[in-house]
C-alpha cells in the first residue's frame, strides 16, 4: 500500500529522494527509472495516465512510495485510491529547475533513450504528454512547473503535505513521517553531469 505520495516533478532532486525515503523504510519506493524500458511496467502506466483506476492500482502494487514520473502527475488519483497516504511535493528554484530539466529530460538526446530502451516506452512517453509533459518554452514549461505544485499545495491539507527541497535534509522529512533521523548523511546523487554521463553510457552500449 502507497503510504508516501510523491507529487514533485524529476528534477526536484527525486533521485536523492528515492534513497532517502528507502533508507526510512519505504521501500520499495517507485521511481521513472524503474519504469522504462520495462514492458509490463509501461504499458500499465500508459493505461494509468489515461484514466484507468485499475491499471493505476496495478502499477504501484507492492510499492511503499511514489516518485516522479510518472507518479506525480497522477497524485490526485493516488490520493483517492490512497486516503491515507502522506503527500511529498518536492520543490526547487523555477529557473534552475528549468535548466536542470533542458539538460537532461527535456534534452533531444531523450528520443535516443526511449526508442532504444523500447518495451511501449515511445507509447508511455505519449501518455505523458498527454498530460502535459513536456517543453514548451522557458516561459510557458516554468509556468506548467509552478501552476502544478500550487494546485498540489491549494488541494492537499497542510497536516498532509510537505512542500520539501532536499537541501533540507532528514530533520524536515524525518519529522513529516515521524521517523528518527537517520545517523548517515542525507543522500545526494544524480545531478545533471551524472544524468549524462549514464545516457551516454546507455548509448553506446550494445542494442
Amino acid at each position: 500500500m502507497v503510504e508516501v505520495i510523491g507529487a514533485g516533478f524529476g528534477r526536484t532532486g527525486t533521485t536523492s529522494l528515492h534513497a532517502a525515503l528507502e533508507a526510512l523504510g519505504y521501500a520499495p519506493c517507485h521511481h521513472m527509472r524503474e519504469v522504462l524500458g520495462d514492458p509490463a511496467a509501461t504499458a500499465a502506466w500508459t493505461a494509468a495516465l489515461r484514466g484507468d483506476r485499475d491499471a493505476l492500482r496495478t502499477a504501484v502494487a507492492g510499492y511503499r512510495a511514489t516518485l516522479d514520473f510518472p507518479g506525480c502527475l497522477l497524485w490526485r488519483e493516488l490520493r483517492e485510491l490512497f486516503p491515507d497516504a502522506k503527500v511529498l511535493l518536492s520543490v526547487r528554484e523555477p529557473g534552475s529547475w528549468y535548466r536542470s530539466a533542458v539538460e537532461t529530460i527535456f534534452n533531444p538526446v531523450m528520443r535516443e533513450v526511449t526508442a532504444k530502451l523500447g518495451g511501449g516506452t515511445d507509447e508511455m512517453m505519449a501518455a505523458l504528454a498527454e498530460r502535459g509533459f513536456g517543453h514548451f518554452g522557458e516561459e510557458e514549461t516554468i509556468a506548467w512547473f509552478l501552476r502544478h505544485n500550487e494546485e498540489v499545495q491549494a488541494a492537499v491539507p497542510a497536516d498532509r503535505l510537505l512542500v520539501y527541497r532536499v537541501t533540507e535534509g532528514w530533520e524536515p522529512l524525518c519529522a513529516f513521517l515521524g521517523v528518527p533521523v537517520p545517523a548517515e548523511p542525507f543522500p545526494r546523487s544524480n545531478d545533471a553531469a551524472d544524468f549524462t554521463g549514464t545516457v551516454d553510457r546507455f548509448l553506446r552500449e550494445p542494442g
